[in-house]
């Protein structure tokens, strides 16, 4: 019978798979790293609160679609506290931690990507729908996204909480990782590999879309006289949903192959050497996810500089107080430009093709 050793220090786990816990990192780099993960965690926190408190404020935001948005920005939210708790107990100090500690801190770390890869799936796969189906408007109810949303958080829960439910070496400590000493590498093949394949279906995902709203744009651009900036929206839209895929690929792609090789049990590959660079990787992405979805909506944007600036409302937001808002529907008498165009992206279609209007007037 295995011997379990639940009461033991990280030190003991650390010593038995040579794990490097940078023993060194104190003085002038302890600082600099500290300072540099303090300032990005801010900006998380900051950028993503701007993000929720947006679709709040904003009742052109009021949409499943933009929900689903707020919940991704959620996410990334409790990805900066993840990271937060991990800066405050790495290092040297990884030795002092009790199991239950470090369970924790690798169990919000977990929590938070299974949250964000869920969410980004969820999304992903409702745009495939809507567009394959031509339809206007999505098929997402409030009821709908809530449960959906409520179910994202479950799995995300779930998912952290896998190791500390038993899938671990605690019983025996030869299956023990090296970059996690208390995972199991079977669960750390299993972990990388699920995410990574849940990536494929993305990308796929968002490829087969593309490629359908290029082609559609192509055979519409001929028979409309709708305007030549309403005929490149989708394919601007579609572009920002790519530069997201490249920023995930980025951020993530490497960090899961690590994840892999070491639950593959690969001595020579180096990955002790790389670890932290790709914790900063992934780190990023949460930076970046409130950029690449925020910025690029002018609606959003403005919405957000108006809270920063503590500036009236704008009363241009109304100028559409007589007709459908254009988060739903944009009307326009081009209604075959514009059935694909509006089951592509709620709200941030509208947004686009209003100010193509501007520039034609």
């Amino acid at each position: 019978m295995n011997e379990c050793y639940y009461d033991k220090r990280m030190d003991f786990f650390y010593n038995k798979t040579n794990t490097d816990t940078v023993d060194e990192w104190t003085g002038t780099k302890l600082i600099i790293v500290l300072c540099f993960g303090t300032f990005f965690c801010l900006f998380i926190f900051i950028s993503n609160s701007l993000v929720i408190a947006a679709v709040v404020k904003n009742k052109r935001f009021h949409f499943p679609f933009y929900y689903l948005l707020a919940n991704l920005a959620a996410a990334d939210f409790f990805a900066g506290i993840a990271y937060v708790f991990l800066m405050f107990n790495t290092g040297p100090v990884s030795k002092t931690l009790t199991v239950n500690r470090w369970f924790l801190r690798q169990g919000l770390l977990d929590t938070s990507l299974t949250a964000s890869l869920v969410n980004l799936l969820v999304i992903a796969v409702e745009r495939h729908m809507s567009i394959m189906r031509m339809k206007i408007h999505s098929n997402l109810t409030k009821k709908r996204v809530t449960f959906l949303i409520i179910s994202i958080w479950a799995i995300a829960i779930f998912m952290g909480a896998v190791p500390t439910l038993g899938w671990n070496c605690l019983c025996d400590i030869t299956a023990c990782s090296s970059l996690a000493p208390l995972y199991s590498r079977s669960y750390l093949v299993f972990w990388s590999v699920l995410n990574l394949v849940v990536f494929f279906i993305m990308v796929v995902v968002y490829i087969r879309i593309y490629m359908y709203v290029q082609r559609k744009t192509n055979v519409l651009s001929s028979h409309t006289s709708g305007s030549i900036s309403r005929r490149r929206t989708p394919m601007k839209l579609m572009k920002t949903v790519m530069t997201l895929l490249g920023a995930f690929v980025v951020c993530w792609t490497p960090g899961l192959v690590v994840l892999l090789l070491d639950g593959l049990n690969c001595t020579y590959c180096g990955i002790q050497d790389v670890k932290r660079w790709f914790l900063l990787l992934a780190l990023l992405n949460s930076v970046m996810n409130p950029i690449i979805y925020s910025y690029k909506d002018d609606e959003m944007w403005s919405t957000m500089k108006r809270m920063i600036c503590c500036s009236s409302e704008d009363k241009s937001q109304d100028r559409c107080s007589s007709r459908i808002p254009s988060t739903v529907l944009c009307r326009s008498t081009d209604t075959s430009g514009h059935y694909i165009e509006d089951g592509i992206i709620q709200g941030t279609i509208c947004g686009k093709a209003d100010l193509g209007d501007k520039g034609n007037s």
